[in-house]
């Protein structure tokens, strides 16, 4: 007979096709339920490649005391006090910019691209039309846009590259060289991240582990894209949505239904309610 995994200590969930509704909002179920763990003593951790300023807005009504880990894992941030972050060294920015500068400007085969450059202050963008505009806005609540993004004066912890093809086919493997020293990583069905090689958001569960006092047995995790690998990993009750990357699918322990059927509250409140967490 197999033994009841234990109550969740810590809850990390990703944002985009994972916690956000099909309308990219986050269900009103939720807040009762941060209620609830609040007063059990579980924490929540919301876990993105999303900025950590767009973050603290999405969570305004709750921040107070919750852990943000933003730029998928890059930067971690607690009651708006920074716990850590990852930067990258300027000749790896450099060299993404550029990479996805030839991309754009490549004549026999143009793609539909731009760079964000996040820094610790900001996000950096050269590309100002409507178009990367809607696509960077998104993500990124504070967003400063200059003439060139090789000026940049500011610690860079991500280069963020968004594209309207499938990235995959031209910006990945514009970006794998970086990957003898640097994460490259797939972190959306438009865009690649450029990350330090040792910041990820499993690097940031971790850490937020050990912080807490909590095991990984106790660490629920929810993802359903590539950039959730390692956070799945580091729980030991790793769930997967139904709508998630086949090969997240394959590394979680277990499935929860769709973000569109709110997969991470049904699950949630099984759990609490599994473990006797009053309501």
């Amino acid at each position: 007979m197999t033994a009841a995994p234990p109550a969740p200590a810590l809850v990390v969930v990703d944002m985009d096709g994972t916690l956000l509704d099909a309308d990219h909002e986050i269900p009103d179920g939720l807040w009762p339920l941060l209620e609830r763990m609040g007063r059990a003593g579980i924490a929540f951790a919301p876990a993105s490649g999303r900025q950590y300023a767009m973050l603290a807005r999405m969570f305004e009504r709750a921040a107070a005391g919750m852990v943000f880990i933003a730029e998928n894992g890059c930067v971690v941030v607690r009651d708006d006090v920074e716990i850590s972050s990852t930067p990258l060294d300027p000749a790896t920015v450099r060299t993404a910019v550029t990479a996805v500068r030839s991309v754009a400007g490549d004549e026999v085969d143009r793609v539909d691209v731009g760079a964000v450059v996040c820094g610790r202050r900001t996000a950096y963008v050269e590309r100002t039309d409507a178009t990367f505009r809607a696509a960077v806005d998104t993500y990124y609540a504070s967003v400063t846009e200059v003439d060139d993004l090789l000026t940049v004066d500011d610690e860079v912890v991500k280069v963020a590259v968004w594209t309207s093809a499938d990235p995959t086919e031209r910006v990945e493997p514009a970006l794998a060289p970086l990957r003898a020293h640097q994460q490259v990583v797939v972190s959306g069905q438009r865009w690649v991240d450029v990350m330090p090689a040792d910041a990820h958001k499993g690097h940031a569960v971790r850490a937020l582990q050990e912080s807490l006092g909590v095991t990984p047995e106790e660490t629920v995790a929810f993802g359903d894209y590539l950039n959730d690998l390692e956070m799945l990993d580091a729980a030991g009750q790793s769930y997967a949505m139904a709508n998630a990357h086949p090969q997240v699918l394959a590394r979680a322990r277990h499935r929860a239904p769709s973000n569109a059927d709110q997969g991470v509250l049904v699950v949630l409140r099984r759990l609490l309610d599994d473990a006797g967490v009053p309501a």
